[in-house]
C-alpha cells in the first residue's frame, strides 16, 4: 500500500537519529519514495552521505540554499509529499513546532505544509515527563499531528523508562495504517464540547468551570482513527482541533439544534458540560444597580441534549454521554446511564480538591451495560485516546 507514496523523512538531532537509517530502508522495502532532510543537530550522529545512499536521493540541509531553492523552493518541497514523517522528534524539535516557530528548513518546511504529518517522539524520560514536552505534545495532537511511540526501556543516557523511539516496524506499521485510513474510515462521529453560555443580560451569563480540554482532546483522537468528525463545541478555553467540523454555539437550545442537524451519525460523545438551567426572563440591556437590590432571575429547565439524542429516530449505534460528579460518583452516572438511555457514560469526580474540572487531567470511571470499570489517572490527551480506541472497537 505505499508503492508510489512520497514521504519527507526529517531526522532530528538525537541519538535515535541513526534508527532513521533502517527506517528509510523498510519504506524502501515497500516501494515508498524517501526524500530526507537532517537538521544540523541530526548531523552530529548520521551524514548526509549515509542517508542519501539509503534513500536514494538528494538530502535537504539548508534553508538558504540557493541552489535547492532554485530546483525546489522550501514550499513546494513540503507539499509535495504525501505525508511528512518526523524520526526522531526531539523534545526541542517538538517545542518548536507547538510554537509555530520557522528557524531552520525543517521546521519552515513543517509549518508551511497542509500535508498530514507523524512525528516519533525521542528523548530522556524526564524530557518525556516534563510539563512543557506534555503540553506541546497537547497542542500537536490538537493541530491534527499523529503520534507514534515513544516506547519505554533503557535509554543511551543510563536512565530506564518512556522516551525510547519506538521500534522501526512499529513505525512503519503506524505509515502504513495513516495510508490505510484507519479503522474509523468511513464513520461519522459527533463530539459535543464546552460549557454552555445561558445570558442573563448582554454582559452577563451562567456557565460552569468546564474548559472544553476533554472534549477536544476526544474530537481529535477520533478524528487520528479516521473518523469524520462533527465538533459542536460551547465557548471553550481551549481551540478546536484541526480538520474536524466545527460548529460553534453558546447556549443549551443552540447546542441542541447544531447536534439534531448534525445527525445522522455512527456514534454520538456527549461530553459537553450543558448548563442544566437557562434565565428565562434575561434582559435585553444591561441590568443596573440603582439601590433597589438584587434583580430576580426566573429559572427554566434546558433541553435534555443526551436524552434527546438517545430518543431520536436518527439515534446513533453508540452513544457515549458524560456524567460530572461530586459525590457518590458511580451511583449517580449508572443511575444517569439508565434514566438518559445512553450506552455508555463516561463518569468524573469533579469536586475541587480532585483539579479535574478545568485541569490538564482526568480520572474516569466507564460505566456500560457490564459495570463499572476504573481507569487511571491520566492525561486528558490520553484518556480521549484510550476511549476513542473502545468507540473503534464498539463500531468496528
Amino acid at each position: 500500500m505505499m508503492t508510489g507514496k512520497r514521504i519527507l523523512l526529517i531526522i532530528g538531532g538525537g541519538i535515535a537519529a541513526f534508527r532513521a537509517l533502517e527506517l528509510i530502508r523498510r519504506l524502501r522495502e515497500r516501494g515508498a519514495e524517501v526524500t530526507p532532510v537532517l537538521t544540523a543537530a541530526a548531523e552530529q550522529f548520521v551524514t548526509p552521505l549515509s542517508v542519501s545512499a539509503l534513500a536514494a536521493s538528494k538530502v535537504y540541509r539548508d534553508l538558504f540554499d540557493l541552489t535547492d531553492e532554485a530546483e525546489m523552493g522550501h514550499i513546494e518541497l513540503s507539499r509535495s509529499a504525501d505525508l511528512i514523517v518526523v524520526a526522531p522528534a526531539t523534545a526541542n524539535l517538538m517545542a518548536r513546532m507547538a510554537g509555530g516557530m520557522a528557524d531552520d528548513l525543517a521546521t519552515t518546511l513543517l509549518l508551511a505544509t497542509d500535508t498530514p504529518v507523524m512525528i516519533a517522539p525521542a528523548m530522556n524520560v524526564r524530557m518525556w515527563e516534563h510539563a512543557a514536552t506534555r503540553r506541546n505534545l497537547a497542542t500537536l495532537r490538537g493541530d491534527g499531528i499523529s503520534v507514534v511511540g515513544p516506547d519505554e526501556g533503557a535509554m543511551a543516557c543510563g536512565e530506564f523508562g518512556a522516551g525510547r523511539l519506538a521500534e522501526v516496524p512499529d513505525i512503519v506499521a503506524a505509515i502504513e495504517a495513516r495510508f490505510a485510513g484507519g479503522p474509523l474510515e468511513g464513520r461519522h462521529v459527533l463530539v459535543t464540547s464546552g460549557p454552555t453560555h445561558e445570558p442573563i443580560d448582554p454582559v452577563r451569563y451562567i456557565a460552569n468551570r468546564s474548559s472544553g480540554a476533554q472534549g477536544t482532546a476526544l474530537a481529535a483522537a477520533l478524528r487520528d482513527l479516521g473518523a469524520r468528525v462533527s465538533f459542536v463545541t460551547g465557548p471553550a478555553e481551549v481551540p478546536p482541533p484541526a480538520r474536524v467540523d466545527v460548529i460553534r454555539v453558546q447556549t443549551a437550545r443552540e447546542m441542541l439544534e447544531a447536534v439534531t442537524d448534525a445527525l445522522p451519525a455512527d456514534a454520538a460523545v456527549m461530553a459537553a458540560a450543558v448548563a442544566d438551567w437557562r434565565i428565562e426572563n434575561a434582559s435585553g440591556s444591561k441590568m443596573k444597580k440603582e439601590g433597589g437590590g438584587a434583580p430576580r432571575l426566573d429559572f427554566a429547565e434546558n433541553p435534555d441534549i443526551l436524552a434527546s439524542v438517545c430518543r431520536s429516530e436518527a439515534r446513533p449505534a453508540l452513544v457515549v454521554g458524560f456524567a460530572a460528579e461530586t459525590d457518590d460518583v458511580v451511583a449517580h452516572a449508572t443511575a444517569k446511564r439508565a434514566r438518559k438511555g445512553c450506552d455508555w457514560i463516561v463518569a468524573n469526580d469533579v469536586s475541587p480538591a480532585t483539579g479535574i474540572m478545568g485541569g490538564s487531567e482526568n480520572a474516569v470511571t466507564l460505566i456500560t451495560a457490564d459495570g463499572a470499570e476504573i481507569w487511571p489517572r491520566l492525561t486528558k490527551t490520553e484518556t480521549a485516546r484510550r476511549l476513542a480506541e473502545r468507540i473503534s472497537g464498539a463500531l468496528t
